[in-house]
């Protein structure tokens, strides 16, 4: 089984997980960040970094890009048209606004989905359709190895 294909059989293995700000545990609450950090420790082993609290609107008052720069430390940049099963999404809900939400695309193609923790809906798999792939701001690789 290839890396993309452990990620998604992870991720959908999230699928049902209430949405829980800054929880982390499958099937008992997630957030989007939660989500990636849980399919990270079980596809690659110890989560690289301590995640400080976070509020729910968490860098936009500053207008810092907090998650695209943790991203850049710990995964590999893509191009966005670059798809591939597994890859992390980063998401602008909202022109102007952060960048603050993250799926794992887990097809590609014309049945293109990504699972994502959604508030009020918990963790979730959802066609990529154009209003969500107009909302990317990145895509990511996971790591091949962690150092």
């Amino acid at each position: 089984m290839s890396q993309g294909q452990r990620i998604v059989a992870a991720a959908r293995g999230w699928i049902g997980t209430p949405y829980v700000h800054q929880a982390s545990r499958r099937g008992a609450g997630s957030d989007c960040l939660g989500l990636l950090r849980g399919v990270w420790r079980e596809v690659l082993g110890a989560e690289p970094e301590a995640v400080p609290a976070y509020t729910m609107d968490w860098s936009e008052p500053q207008g810092e890009e907090r998650l695209w720069i943790a991203a850049r430390r710990h995964l590999r940049p893509k191009p966005r048209g670059d798809e591939a099963a597994g890859d992390v999404l980063l998401f602008r809900m909202r022109d102007g606004s952060v960048a603050k939400h993250l799926g794992l695309q887990s097809d590609t193609g014309a049945a293109a989905a990504f699972v994502h923790a959604y508030s009020g809906h918990g963790v979730i798999e959802s066609a990529l359709s154009a209003p969500w792939r107009r909302r990317i701001a990145a895509r990511f690789a996971f790591p091949t190895e962690v150092l």
